[in-house]
């Protein structure tokens, strides 16, 4: 889970556990949560407490830390690249190897696990490096610069030249069946970033980390063995933005990913081992807020609809082009997240979601300063912007925090922090994964269990 940090967890599990409980106070089980070993993992690198997760992932993967923003090369001279945990399963052991993720698939978690650059930006690199990997399964999001500088072949293109079936439709997907061969699955339906939806904004029916983790282990499965890295990409650019209520539906989400290798699991039990962790934390979220004192109301968080990207390309470019009103906004702000102005006519049934004149000031300001600055707020940003609004929308941002604060949800950061996260652990091997221990010793305790060099 990108950026699942304790509070994304409990978050979740309060949230789910409140709704299903018609608002009582009842905590919910995830698939993982429940897990017999639980480890606390230090995720510092060697440039930064509150570091990328470039150099995590890379932690994770090889057992060496590098700078923020290295993928699997020394750091500081970044000459010099270190081989992945999955690499040498591949090499030395013959297992098939599966990389999914609900962000892009050469995004920097990912690519941690198959490539080796100076630069996470070198994403068109990254995916030569994908098709030159071998894995047997990649599936997730668009490529970030799939046509490179467009002189040459495109990744789709390179990979398809290495072997691999590419696929774009979801029909395709659910087609595949064991011994497809290397396939590389692109989600269909695309959103923010050329990423997979947000849980909380997917269709009927449009396929999530579950259903990829699913194909995953169908395609893979074999006597050999085989390593399957799956991340749930978008809980970070949730917390990025500040949006509780998508991050909440995406750790929901994963938990049901967990869940079908749990499923897996319980039919070999002998031979499985699951962990679930993190690679830092994002946006220092925190469960308890101002105003809120020792109460939280967290079904306030039911009534947002929608995430803070999917109300931006539906509803807030419009307003810029059109000059909207803000009244007339605050009536698409209360159809999606409940937001009811005092002055709306059923402001006396909103509860606990009626706006106070204090509230309504700091919506309105955001909502001049987004008519003002259009989708150019990132270059036109004072210190008093970023503080409010980090470097998304001014509007959706003072929505999200206003739902947030009524929720008794907060946030300190629209970066990372350096707060330790958790590793749960099942099967052959777990209780290896217990105790505090440094984020590369994941790396170290999965070769001794597999015996790789």
């Amino acid at each position: 889970g990108d950026g699942m940090g304790t509070a994304q967890i409990q978050s979740a599990r309060f949230y789910k556990g409140t709704v299903d409980n018609n608002g009582a106070v009842t905590e919910a089980d995830l698939s993982f949560t429940s897990f017999p070993h639980v480890g606390s993992v230090t995720t510092y690198d060697s440039t930064s407490f509150c570091p990328d997760s470039a150099s995590t992932a890379t932690s994770i993967a090889t057992g060496h830390k590098t700078e923020s923003g290295v993928i699997n090369m020394c750091p500081w001279t970044r000459d010099v690249p270190y081989e992945t945990i999955a690499e040498k399963l591949h090499a030395q052991k013959g297992y098939k190897v599966g990389i999914i993720s609900s962000v892009n698939i050469d995004h920097a978690t990912p690519a941690a696990f198959y490539a080796h650059q100076k630069t996470r930006k070198n994403y068109y690199q990254i995916g030569v490096e994908l098709a030159n990997s071998g894995f047997e399964y990649f599936a997730g999001g668009e490529f970030q610069k799939v046509n490179g500088d467009g002189t040459g072949p495109n990744n789709h293109e390179i990979a398809a030249q290495n072997g691999y079936n590419v696929v774009t439709r979801q029909a395709d997907a659910a087609a595949l069946k064991a011994g497809a061969g290397k396939t590389l699955i692109i989600a269909e339906a695309l959103a923010d970033g050329k990423a997979m939806n947000y849980a909380m904004d997917a269709a009927a029916g449009e396929w999530q980390l579950t259903d990829y983790v699913r194909k995953g282990i169908e395609l893979l499965d074999n006597k050999k063995g085989f390593f399957l890295m799956t991340e749930s990409g978008k809980i970070d650019w949730a917390c990025h933005a500040n949006d509780a209520a998508a991050s909440i539906h995406d750790v929901l989400e994963m938990s049901n990913a967990v869940q079908a290798a749990v499923d897996f699991y319980n039919a070999h039990p002998n031979e499985t081992l699951i962990l679930v962790t993190a690679d830092h934390e994002t946006g220092g979220m925190a469960i308890g807020y101002k105003t809120t004192n020792y109460d939280t109301f967290l079904t306030n968080l039911a009534h947002q609809k929608m995430s803070y990207a999917k109300f931006d390309s539906t509803y807030v470019n419009n307003y810029v082009k059109n000059q909207t009103p803000f009244e007339t906004a605050m009536q698409d702000v209360k159809a999606n997240f409940g937001l009811t102005l005092p002055t709306d006519p059923d402001a006396a049934n909103a509860g606990k979601l009626l706006l106070t004149d204090y509230e309504v000031e700091n919506l309105r300001k955001a909502y001049e300063r987004t008519l003002q600055v259009g989708s150019s707020s990132q270059s036109k940003m004072s210190q008093q912007d970023y503080e409010l609004y980090g470097t998304y929308i001014p509007f959706s941002m003072a929505i999200c925090h206003t739902i947030n604060h009524k929720s008794g949800v907060d946030h300190t950061t629209y970066a990372h922090t350096g707060a330790m996260v958790n590793l749960y652990a099942r099967g052959q091997g777990a209780d290896k994964f217990r105790g505090v221990y440094d984020n590369t010793e994941i790396f170290h305790k999965l070769a001794e269990l597999t015996k790789v060099q």
